[in-house]
């Protein structure tokens, strides 16, 4: 995103979400940091970001798991990450639920149904293979640009090839 110059970016962290980059990633928190132009304490409900006074163009949580999903749909702004998604609802601006669990049972269908009825958009990191890709990288680009594309930026070039037809 350092590429596009009227994007500027906020990362807020929950505690599973360092966990998960520690887990899952070779990533640092603080490499991961490094990559926004703002960092917030998920605790810091006095942020810019958790008011609809603050100028965003909405807000994407990658990955959204069902507790973060819960919160958002019940409104329980426990913390500043669900804080910042209710704004972003309230206000009307897209909000983008990376959801990866799965399998899903009943009650995590119920909830991003409940989600999508308030105004979120529900995109699992579900890859598409039509471009053929050939790493994770590729696998992971394509996901990041269809989440980009949810918010009309324009990056200087797509991650990946977009589908042209049979």
């Amino acid at each position: 995103m350092r590429d596009v110059d009227s994007v500027e970016t906020h990362l807020v962290m929950s505690q599973a979400a360092r966990q998960t980059l520690a887990l899952e990633t070779h990533f640092s928190l603080r490499e991961v940091q490094a990559l926004a132009d703002v960092t917030h304490d998920a605790r810091d409900i006095a942020a810019s970001i958790s008011s609809g006074s603050y100028p965003t163009a909405g807000m994407v949580i990658l990955p959204c798991s069902i507790k973060t999903l819960s919160g958002i749909v019940h409104s329980y702004t426990d913390g500043l990450l669900t804080r910042a998604a209710d704004v972003i609802l309230k206000e009307r601006r897209p909000l983008v639920l990376c959801v990866r669990e799965t399998p899903l049972h009943i009650g995590h269908l119920r909830l991003m149904t409940q989600a999508a009825e308030i105004g979120a958009v529900i995109m699992p990191p579900v890859p598409a293979f039509y471009h053929l890709p050939q790493t994770l990288d590729d696998v992971i680009n394509q996901t990041v640009n269809r989440v980009l594309d949810q918010f009309d930026i324009p990056l200087p070039h797509d991650l990946f090839v977009r589908w042209q037809g049979a």
